[in-house]
């Protein structure tokens, strides 16, 4: 499964980076240039076979950010923390701009991205304003680590669509592969719909039909590239 480092809850961290495509000092190294590999998931979903008992990735989906020779990383999006951005925010001391009991982010859920830096902070998002640590994955869809996205929320002045997350998901080379010939994960090209607009609750279902296939009708197949 995906390295794990668990560690307890601190602050979304503070430090930035002058590089326009780094997150942190561990997913880095995936976001350099890289040859060509058989299998590119950049920009799909994996989502977790029925016979995947893992208490963290079992009935998850992924969505994978960045695929390379070096490994993979991704953000569960179906994972709700019970953290809400309202909490987080007063964790990390940023208040809330206008009315902060109406703050249209008030009440959305923290997901849960993965077991690896889960104390640190990730957000998925519709491209917007320029960020210090930003990683832009499709024309859609960016990738931001830098406590400037998160004042730009308290401020009101967020993209459109984001989720914010704690941790991330990732796997060293080859081991993304290897977990997938294994028949832990289907794949299936991600839509921005499911990832922004469903219901935490719908994702999976949504995820599967994609594929056309039917959650309770899944028996242990093959994945999909």
């Amino acid at each position: 499964m995906a390295k794990q480092t668990i560690s307890t809850y601190s602050e979304f961290s503070g430090e930035t980076s002058t590089s326009e495509s780094s997150t942190s000092d561990d997913a880095n190294v995936l976001l350099k240039k890289e040859p060509p590999i058989a299998l590119d998931l950049t920009n799909h979903f994996l989502i977790a076979m029925p016979a995947m008992l893992d208490p963290i990735f079992g009935g998850a989906v992924i969505y994978i950010c960045e695929h390379n020779a070096r490994g993979a990383m991704g953000m569960v999006i179906n994972k709700p923390t019970d953290m809400t951005v309202s909490g987080l925010f007063d964790r990390i001391d940023l208040k809330l701009e206008n009315i902060p009991d109406s703050h249209p982010m008030r009440e959305y859920p923290v997901m849960f991205g993965g077991p690896v830096q889960d104390d640190r902070g990730f957000v998925l998002h519709a491209p917007s304003g320029k960020f210090s640590s930003t990683l832009k994955v499709t024309d859609d869809i960016a990738f931001t680590t830098s406590r400037d996205i998160l004042e730009a929320v308290a401020a009101g002045d967020a993209p459109e669509r984001l989720m914010v997350s704690i941790g991330y998901s990732g796997w060293s080379a080859g081991q993304l592969e290897q977990e997938i010939l294994a028949n832990g994960w289907l794949t299936v090209a991600a839509d921005k719909h499911v990832l922004f607009d469903l219901p935490v609750e719908e994702r999976f279902v949504a995820a599967m039909k994609l594929l056309g296939i039917d959650p309770l009708m899944l028996a242990s197949v093959a994945g999909h590239a």
